[in-house]
């Protein structure tokens, strides 16, 4: 009976972890929104600003989505002038995406946003608080990258 209680608290404890991550998520996206850009668009910029040019195959690939997808949203940062595409100069019959000085200033200015929001927010804790959140982050991260 106690070990039944036990994944009923634990089941009730990741169910509550997942739902705090996602407000976090969605609180996020909502600050950054004011920038105009979509969750997608903003992690593709970033992609492309710390690893550099990259063909939409390989932005697909490294964001786990469907090639059409990454495509519709490189049409988009294109449009809005974030990207620009460019033969490749190795191998003319490929097209390489890179974000333009437009597209850095864009990201790093919702990306200081979204920091302050956050920073604001846990300023409000306490120290001890602020240490236990920031080793989650780090566990968080190990638990993903398995």
């Amino acid at each position: 009976m106690n070990h039944t209680m036990e994944e009923t608290s634990e089941s009730v404890a990741l169910t509550e972890l997942m739902q705090a991550i996602g407000l976090v998520l969605r609180r996020v996206r909502t600050v950054a929104a004011g920038h105009g850009l979509s969750m997608s668009e903003s992690m593709t910029l970033g992609r492309l600003e710390r690893a550099g040019p990259a063909t939409t195959a390989e932005l697909a690939r490294a964001e786990s989505v469907k090639p059409q997808s990454m495509g519709a949203t490189i049409a988009a940062l294109e449009e809005m002038q974030l990207v620009e595409r460019r033969p490749d100069p190795s191998d003319g019959r490929r097209i390489i995406v890179t974000v333009t000085a437009k597209g850095i200033e864009l990201r790093r200015q919702a990306s200081a946003d979204k920091h302050a929001w956050l920073a604001a927010r846990l300023a409000e804790l306490t120290p001890e608080q602020r240490r236990t959140l920031f080793a989650a982050g780090r566990i968080l991260r190990q638990v993903v990258s398995q």
